[in-house]
């Protein structure tokens, strides 16, 4: 056999060895992926999906080489989707939370949150100052704390929520309207995310009364992921995981994109 036929028979058994893998990524399902609207991070702005980690999670699934079309949905509509069995189903920007992770699974982590931090009410401002930790304005049962009905703050601070003294009420109302609600005096304070406040609070004037406090034994910021139904194939979470370790930003390089890009988020 001469050399050039033996050359010509390896490329054949080559391309032959890698029809099955394209025929499979060709029959591959396109990927819904949903995303909520949660400002600076994923949000319509005149009509225009916007948003640091709406793009990043674009760049994953590309550099993946997954086929995804990224729509717009309510939180609740999500998790409904995933508690009824959706299929090539994916959403982004997600705690890990165990009651999720029984009808989801989830990727490596695409962001870490900042601490949250807390907005005060004006009235309520030297009421909330005369507590120096968390836990001890916790314990004020004079104090009201507004909170987002059907929202997770990360099991934490859920945790320390459950066991608050606070009078604890919820509002299904945005992040914008909650922020209002501190600003007018309708509760005492609330959680925010810091960039979240960053990004709100320079777009709306009733919110310059409203003073931002850190607190030191506030529970440190959580991950967020993607979640994707379970029918999606180990090595199709492996290559989305492969992508995040190449695009995903650490550290002081994340802070610098959030700065330039005008923010980030903590609640979910």
């Amino acid at each position: 056999m001469t050399t050039e036929k033996r050359i010509l028979q390896l490329i054949l058994a080559s391309l032959m060895a890698s029809l099955p893998d394209a025929q499979a990524a060709a029959a591959a399902p396109t990927i819904t992926v949903a995303w909520r609207d949660k400002p600076p991070y994923h949000y319509l702005e005149n009509g225009v999906a916007q948003g640091f980690l709406l793009a990043r999670t674009q760049d994953i699934f590309r550099l993946a080489g997954i086929d995804a079309r990224f729509v717009p949905e309510p939180q609740k509509r999500v998790w409904a989707n995933f508690a009824g069995a959706a299929t090539n189903y994916c959403s982004i920007s997600w705690y890990r939370l165990p009651e999720r992770e029984a009808i989801a699974q989830f990727s490596a982590p695409i962001h870490t949150d900042p601490q949250q931090s807390i907005i005060v009410a004006p009235g309520a401002l030297a009421k909330v100052r005369a507590h120096k930790t968390l836990a001890s304005l916790m314990a004020d049962p004079t104090l009201t704390l507004v909170l987002a009905d059907g929202v997770s703050y990360g099991a934490p601070l859920d945790a320390l929520i459950a066991r608050s003294a606070n009078r604890v009420t919820r509002r299904t109302v945005d992040t914008t309207s909650m922020m209002r609600m501190i600003a007018v005096g309708r509760a005492s304070y609330t959680f925010t995310d810091r960039d979240d406040w960053d990004f709100f609070r320079a777009r709306d004037k009733l919110l310059q009364v409203v003073v931002r406090i850190d607190l030191p034994d506030m529970p440190p910021g959580l991950d967020r992921h993607i979640a994707c139904s379970r029918d999606i194939a180990p090595d199709v979470m492996e290559r989305l995981n492969r992508a995040i370790a190449t695009i995903v930003p650490r550290g002081a390089e994340e802070k610098k994109i959030k700065q330039r890009q005008g923010g980030a988020a903590g609640t979910d």
